[in-house]
């Protein structure tokens, strides 16, 4: 359970930041700037879910848990899983992994197959899952960054992945299914 009385610490006034380790680094850290781009998404979803409804809004919430978990096992390097540890570290599984898949086939059956890429826009809703999944897109490119120094659990890498297309997939079915979906015409304003 996190207990938080006081906000502000001060510890970080000089640049750096505590990884979940305790172990301070510059708070421009290639792992702190993969889980705050993970905590920068998290607040993208929250936006969409002004817009979404049922049970779209649900799996949003679901998501943005998993971010949490996702921003947790960013900030804890080592891979170790002590299960014996007084508080062991939280690490994206295969099973999220899998459930985004999962929503993601589901969602994609009651659309038409796609015939030119898709401009960010439509909806309310669809917009700001555009701009979730491009944010998404980011943040796993940071974290492959961080993973070059093989210190990250390759589910945390999959999951980012997997809800970018979850993002897109979404965003087409809040413009109507598809219906509503704005598309790219390839050179249409060229003169």
């Amino acid at each position: 359970m996190v207990v938080l009385n006081k906000i502000y610490t001060r510890t970080g006034d000089g640049g750096d930041t505590a990884l979940g380790t305790g172990t301070r680094v510059r708070k421009d850290d290639a792992r702190v700037e993969a889980y705050g781009t993970v905590d920068e998404l998290n607040a993208t979803i929250g936006l969409a879910r002004l817009h979404a409804g049922g049970g779209l809004d649900g799996r949003l919430a679901a998501i943005q848990n998993d971010l949490f978990d996702l921003g947790a096992d960013l900030c804890r390097p080592g891979l170790d899983r002590d299960a014996s540890a007084e508080r062991p570290p939280l690490r994206v599984t295969q099973a999220q992994v899998d459930r985004l898949e999962s929503e993601i086939d589901t969602m994609n059956d009651g659309l038409s197959p796609l015939r030119s890429f898709v401009l960010p826009g439509g909806s309310a809703l669809a917009a700001h899952l555009h701009l979730s999944r491009t944010v998404a897109r980011r943040a796993e490119r940071l974290t492959v960054t961080l993973a070059e120094g093989g210190d990250v659990n390759r589910a945390a890498l999959l999951y980012l992945n997997r809800l970018s297309d979850w993002l897109f997939v979404a965003a087409r079915v809040g413009n109507d299914n598809g219906a509503g979906d704005v598309l790219w015409v390839p050179g249409a304003n060229r003169e």
